[in-house]
């Protein structure tokens, strides 16, 4: 997991405007890119010398290609945004940071069953959302399917079909209240959660595409 850290330093008169854009414009823009799963935005709490506000966002990338392909395909433009907005009225300053360690207390309220069956089923996906290694086992899920269209034409759904002869393979990891809520914002609008049984008798959630909604005819 890497760390794409932009330090930010925003002349005073301006600092209102840039975080309402930051917070509504600029870091959604960035997760938008789909090379970010997570964004962090925090204040430098200290008295600069040479004045203005100093903050630190912090966007968590999959990988070092992950952020290659920012660096290739967004960057500029992005970039581009910031100084077109702001002028001469920021500096700003980029590190890259490679994770090697995770510790938190997660583990003691690890209570829910998930059961992935997509992108989740691959360790270095798994920690980059729960922020830690996480071990699953295997089981399925009978009565469904895995969906022939896949979700933004990149991503794999399941389809409910109460056939015996359908079962989708994958595993069931054990997490706490707060990862379901990083499982949510990782998988996004257009999944929904369910609660579901699995073969082993195991209750389980599970991540389905959201009915799309047909317009009525005014």
């Amino acid at each position: 997991m890497i760390i794409y850290n932009v330090t930010i330093n925003i002349d005073e008169t301006a600092q209102e405007g840039w975080l309402q854009w930051m917070k509504t414009i600029h870091i959604p823009d960035m997760l938008a890119t789909g090379k970010f799963s997570e964004a962090k935005m925090s204040r430098v709490m200290v008295d600069e010398e040479m004045g203005g506000v100093t903050y630190s966002v912090q966007y968590t990338a999959k990988n070092k290609t992950m952020l290659r392909q920012y660096y290739e395909e967004d960057a500029d433009r992005l970039r581009q945004d910031a100084v077109d907005r702001f002028g001469e009225q920021f500096v700003a300053f980029r590190t890259e940071l490679e994770v090697i360690d995770i510790q938190n207390t997660e583990l003691r309220t690890a209570t829910e069953n998930l059961f992935v069956y997509g992108t989740l089923l691959e360790a270095d996906v798994r920690q980059m959302v729960f922020t830690r290694e996480i071990e699953g086992r295997k089981d399925a899920l009978p009565g469904y399917r895995i969906h022939k269209n896949k979700v933004a034409g990149l991503y794999p759904s399941v389809e409910i079909t109460h056939s015996h002869k359908d079962k989708v393979t994958g595993e069931v990891v054990v997490v706490s209240p707060g990862d379901l809520l990083r499982a949510d914002q990782y998988e996004g609008e257009a999944y929904m959660r369910i609660r579901a049984r699995l073969d082993s008798g195991t209750e389980a959630w599970v991540y389905l595409e959201k009915p799309v909604e047909k317009k009525r005819n005014s």
